[in-house]
């Protein structure tokens, strides 16, 4: 099952960063075990009594006079509220209750998506007590006192976003049909390949970058399979004017790929491959999610002998994490090879879920090592002890050894290869988790 998110709103300047930091902890810094990709930080998993949470941080609500400002707060609170399970809106409690805070809550009031109010900079419970309860006022509902640069009151705050998840996903039931997220830029072509796919005009498609204003599931039968795809708002670049729509964007995109099993990246070819490109398939990289690569209005491009070739490089240069992903060429306006899609996505999906026999894996373990000696450190060399398959979706591994600071990510790369090398696992991501264990074990 996907992960239920939790968003953070607010007005700008109230601690929602600092929030998100302090419930993130350690996981946000984990970004070298894959390395090739600078992304936003604003998205990370959370565990809380043993329940995973995506968490969001959404950056500022901005409250202006200007008609066009709030109708940009509006739609980013819209965003927020759509995506979200659960919503930590956060004020302040040093600067009070302001008129801003009406306007976020009434809006959030009627969403009817469940609200944890949550007063932050409450630095000395004894002293802002009183200033806590006036918050009271927002019709919210009880507020939730904390610190989150001292992280007091975390507990509580998360007690109550559990209680509200709990009683929401009790109805939920498990959607055994393949899932695929189709994300990408905005004016990228990712309705005009649901409705090619689809054979008719479901979605609407228009060449006015973020047309698409919601995440909309479609559900389209091939062979004998039923998928559901997942069509997204586009993400756009950033500017001073639109890095907060952006923000939001990623918030959908990280939604959507978070309740997928495969991820298709729609590559413009007539723009290249981008750092938005990236940072959407470091997003999928991170989720663990199969990837395909879909570079779309190849029909637009001159083309001689070699241009296959050097967009393929292109594209695998700068997407060098994920050199597992599937490529494809296509036209989602004329129709070419979007077909073979379904092809690519059913190897995909075998690979995400596939599961190795232990006793296979092991051979091909000591083959490994047999062939290329581990590293070693001050007369200490790497013992690698026993492989075993933990999980699928994406197949990950525990690999035992004798020293855990031994294993160089070099070598663990070697190993993964090794493993790719016999089983492909085209298109999809493999984990390989490292444990200590002692020789006498």
């Amino acid at each position: 099952m996907s992960k239920p998110i939790l968003a953070i709103v607010g007005r700008p300047n109230v601690g929602k960063s600092t929030l998100f930091n302090t419930l993130a902890g350690e996981k946000i810094s984990i970004v070298k075990d894959y390395p090739g990709v600078t992304r936003d930080r604003i998205y990370a998993d959370i565990t809380w009594l043993n329940h995973s949470l995506s968490l969001i941080d959404t950056g500022g609500i901005e409250m202006e006079s200007k008609d066009k400002m709030l109708i940009h707060m509006r739609e980013q609170a819209n965003i927020a509220i759509d995506t979200a399970d659960v919503i930590l809106f956060l004020v302040d409690v040093k600067q009070g209750l302001v008129d801003a805070d009406y306007k976020v809550a009434d809006l959030l009031r009627r969403s009817g998506k469940p609200v944890i109010l949550v007063v932050n900079k409450v630095d000395n419970f004894q002293k802002y007590m009183p200033d806590v309860y006036e918050f009271y006022n927002l019709g919210i509902g009880e507020p939730y006192p904390v610190s989150a640069s001292s992280k007091l009151g975390i507990g509580d705050m998360l007690d109550a976003v559990l209680s509200n998840l709990e009683a929401e996903k009790l109805d939920d039931e498990e959607d055994e049909r393949p899932k695929i997220a189709i994300v990408g830029k905005p004016n990228a072509g990712k309705s005009s390949l649901i409705n090619k796919l689809l054979g008719e005009n479901r979605v609407i498609v228009s060449d006015i970058a973020g047309t698409t204003r919601d995440a909309i599931d479609t559900q389209i039968v091939y062979g004998d399979t039923e998928y559901v795809f997942i069509d997204t708002a586009g993400l756009r670049r950033k500017s001073k004017v639109k890095e907060d729509i952006e923000r939001y964007s990623i918030i959908r995109t990280v939604a959507a790929i978070e309740r997928s099993d495969v991820v298709i990246l729609m590559i413009d070819a007539t723009e290249g491959v981008t750092e938005q490109d990236a940072k959407i398939a470091g997003i999928a990289h991170d989720r663990g999610r199969g990837l395909i690569i879909a570079v779309n209005k190849w029909d637009a491009v001159e083309k001689d002998n070699s241009t296959v070739k050097k967009f393929t490089k292109k594209v695998r240069d700068v997407l060098s994490f994920v050199p597992y992903a599937e490529i494809i060429f296509i036209s989602a306006l004329t129709g070419q090879r979007t077909m073979k899609i379904f092809d690519l996505l059913e190897i995909v999906i075998q690979n995400h879920a596939m599961r190795i026999q232990t006793g296979v894996l092991n051979e091909i373990l000591m083959e490994a090592v047999a062939m290329q000696q581990p590293p070693s450190d001050k007369g200490k060399r790497l013992k690698l002890y026993y492989m075993t398959q933990v999980s699928t979706k994406p197949p990950t591994f525990v690999l035992f050894v004798n020293k855990k600071e031994l294993m160089h990510f070099s070598y663990q790369r070697y190993i993964e290869n090794r493993i790719r090398d016999t089983f492909g696992f085209s298109g999809t991501p493999i984990r390989i988790l490292i444990r200590e264990r002692k020789e006498k074990e």
